[in-house]
């Protein structure tokens, strides 16, 4: 997962120190439209939850396309859109196509804390030096309150959470249309696929597989 930056270009998460991490997104924060709700505060559309925001909603320093290895998959059933949402299972075989954003480690913790539905006012510096330390920890029994070191780029950590249990454990859930279209533009915008790619990419997730038919993803993307 590491890489240099181009040549003649400073490499801003290595000169930047190890206050800097990567917040790893699988799902509906690849789009960074609806990452700068979490950042700066406020309701997205379609939403009745209004985000608090962190307690330093500057903009990412830098967002790049990743793969990380395992699956994501769709479980459970959101209230906003009315389906299967994103989970990750870094031990299941494949790879799922992500965005990560440098974010400052507190930066990180203020998104997680609001993915955990806690107020972005309570450090999670020990579970951060936890994650880091043995690559996985439990801040709670809920659905995004599993913090995951998926790996390092440029020498600084790569992190994002998801559940608590693997893929294997839970029934996957079919998502939702709405929920599709905007995984679809996450990453359109991260990684600049195809519409054809970014619908077979979806339409083989756990959830979406055998329920949506790649051509009717892409009508969404398109």
């Amino acid at each position: 997962m590491s890489g240099p930056a181009p040549a003649g270009q400073a490499d801003p998460a290595r000169s930047a120190g190890t206050e800097l991490v990567w917040y790893a997104s699988y799902g509906s924060n690849m789009r960074m439209a609806r990452l700068t709700y979490y950042l700066a505060g406020g309701c997205p559309p379609g939403s009745d939850h209004r985000h608090p925001g962190c307690r330093d909603p500057r903009p990412p320093r830098l967002a790049v396309p990743v793969m990380l290895p395992g699956a994501m998959y769709f479980a459970l059933e959101s209230r906003i859109w009315t389906g299967g949402i994103a989970f990750y299972d870094p031990a299941a075989p494949g790879q799922a196509a992500g965005r990560a954003y440098l974010l400052t480690a507190g930066q990180f913790a203020d998104v997680a804390a609001q993915e955990m539905h806690r107020a972005p006012d309570v450090d999670l510096d020990l579970d951060l030096a936890a994650v880091l330390r043995t690559g996985r920890t439990r801040v709670g029994p809920g659905r995004y309150e599993t913090l995951v070191l998926v790996g390092h780029r440029g020498g600084v950590p790569v992190l994002t959470f998801t559940a608590p249990w693997s893929l294997a454990d839970v029934r996957p859930t079919v998502p939702s249309a709405g929920y599709l279209a905007m995984l679809a533009a996450g990453l359109r915008e991260a990684h600049g696929w195809s519409p054809a790619r970014i619908a077979a990419y979806l339409a083989a997730r756990p959830g979406a597989a055998g329920a949506w038919q790649a051509a009717d993803i892409e009508r969404l993307v398109e």
